[in-house]
């Protein structure tokens, strides 16, 4: 949730070290509630949103309705998903009998379950726990929005925007690449917030690409999945790994049992499936240790499947990929490493 201006009512002495009050309603930072207390910054992201006079504006925990009240001031009317019952309250009571009310609609429930209504732009300072699955549920939205504006942690952010050959660069950084064009606006400290967090914050653009490239994801989400699991491995060293050989060979003979295309053996997948990225988000395992994997890996690799083996390093020479890393490899090359697996008849899922 986010905010402008404080009320002036002074933060109960009562309060614990995990919350803090405002207005007589206390603020949990377990629960993610951090109230951006810089009504600056909160001029500023509205300012970047680009929110045009005719806009219907989707906020995610709008809190006492701080960040609510200038959003209505610069849009046609704002959607606001809160799940917390007091601040819906709070924020019901806070416009009831003003210009805005019949401006404001309020959802109370979990983003991640309700059913969004249409809307234009997304504005919202989140809880950090549910980054991930929230930007995937939002990218899988139908119909297309023209953009989200969102206050992520700052490594959550450095991720979404990471390039090829940067530390950070994973596989939420290349899927979020594929559905959508992110830049970053401008960096928060945590000291704007009260309570203030653990962490700095960052504010991103997000705008979904459209159309979306074509591509059956499922198959991509397979192969991504299987090239970052070990990012510094060469793709040769990856696909040498016996379970990597085990598994596609497994599926390259069901799918010639069926003689089915790609779609028999892949189906359909929701983009919002894009967001299981937990392990996106542990430190990264050094060089060092890839290193000795590669080597017991490649021991434990041969013996009856080596004629598969072939192929698939066949594959892997054919688009001059064998020495390549995940950590280096742009959007177009995972793309064209997918064509040509699949080409193979080789497919992920």
């Amino acid at each position: 949730m986010a905010g402008g201006k404080m009320r002036k009512e002074k933060p109960s002495r009562a309060a614990g070290s995990n919350k803090q009050y405002q207005g007589g309603i206390s603020f949990h930072k377990s629960k993610g509630q951090h109230i951006l207390k810089n009504p600056l910054l909160v001029d500023t992201i509205v300012q970047k949103s680009g929110i045009k006079s005719t806009d219907i504006i989707l906020e995610i925990g709008p809190g006492t309705g701080n960040l609510t009240k200038k959003l209505l001031e610069a849009g046609k009317s704002v959607i606001a998903v809160e799940l917390d019952p007091r601040m819906v309250l709070e924020l019901t009571r806070r416009f009831q009998g003003t210009p805005f009310s019949n401006q404001l609609k309020v959802i109370q429930g979990d983003v991640l379950k309700v059913d969004l209504p249409y809307f234009d732009i997304c504005v919202a300072n989140i809880p950090y726990q549910i980054s991930s699955p929230l930007t995937f549920k939002l990218l899988a939205h139908r119909p297309v929005f023209r953009c989200a504006v969102i206050m992520f942690q700052r490594e959550f952010a450095m991720r979404l925007v990471a390039q090829p050959g940067d530390n950070l660069y994973c596989r939420l950084s290349v899927n979020t690449q594929l559905l959508s064009r992110i830049s970053h606006l401008l960096k928060v400290g945590k000291n704007n917030f009260r309570p203030p967090p653990k962490v700095d914050s960052s504010v991103v653009r997000i705008e979904p690409r459209k159309p979306l490239p074509p591509v059956n994801f499922k198959e991509w989400d397979g192969l991504i999945r299987l090239c970052f699991n070990r990012k510094n491995k060469t793709l040769g060293s990856v696909f040498r790994q016996k379970s990597v050989l085990s598994l596609l060979e497994k599926n390259y003979e069901t799918l010639q049992a069926l003689k089915g295309s790609s779609e028999d053996m892949a189906g359909e997948m929701d983009v919002s499936e894009l967001g299981d990225t937990s392990e996106d988000m542990s430190m990264e395992i050094d060089d060092r240790n890839d290193d000795e994997m590669e080597v017991e890996e490649d021991d434990d690799a041969g013996g009856d499947g080596s004629d598969f083996k072939a192929k698939i390093i066949g594959i892997l020479k054919q688009g001059d990929f064998e020495e390549k890393r995940s950590s280096k490899l742009t959007q177009v090359d995972f793309l064209y490493l997918l064509s040509l697996f699949n080409k193979a008849g080789i497919h992920f899922s």
